[in-house]
């Protein structure tokens, strides 16, 4: 069992594709911010190598819009570093993009479509209340 709790959120009404996209784009913001959580190369019988992955099991979760907003809120409120990615960011095709169309919002505009959080168990329980374990 672990202290820590990993969850990705997802906003319910994006389409397959989106969220799939943004759960391995915030994926990889959890690894950049915890690299401990990283674990240690895959082998298969053949001696073939895989990519290390994550030591800790991840949790996608979905919620509507008004929900993604409280949870990003909540995150801010409580000092917990997360990747975010707004809706913004579908419309641009590289990581400069990206992050400009971010700057450009702010906590009470912004349009969260995805939010990753590594922190103790019960605060990301606390956090992404309201979200439900994505169907």
């Amino acid at each position: 069992m672990f202290d820590t709790k990993i969850a990705i959120v997802v906003r319910e009404d994006l389409a397959m594709w989106q969220k799939l996209n943004v759960t391995a784009f915030l994926s990889t913001g959890i690894a950049s911010q915890s690299p401990e959580v990283i674990g240690e190369l895959y082998r298969d019988k053949a001696g073939n190598v895989f990519n290390a992955m994550s030591i800790q099991p991840i949790v996608v979760m979905a919620a509507d819009l008004a929900t993604m907003a409280r949870i990003h809120g909540r995150a801010i409120e409580r000092g917990v570093q997360a990747s975010a990615y707004v809706d913004a960011m579908f419309a641009t095709g590289h990581d400069a993009a990206n992050r400009a169309v971010f700057a450009e919002t702010g906590p009470d505009d912004a349009r969260i479509v995805g939010l990753a959080l590594r922190a103790d168990r019960k605060l990301v329980n606390k956090i992404t209340k309201g979200a439900k374990l994505h169907p």
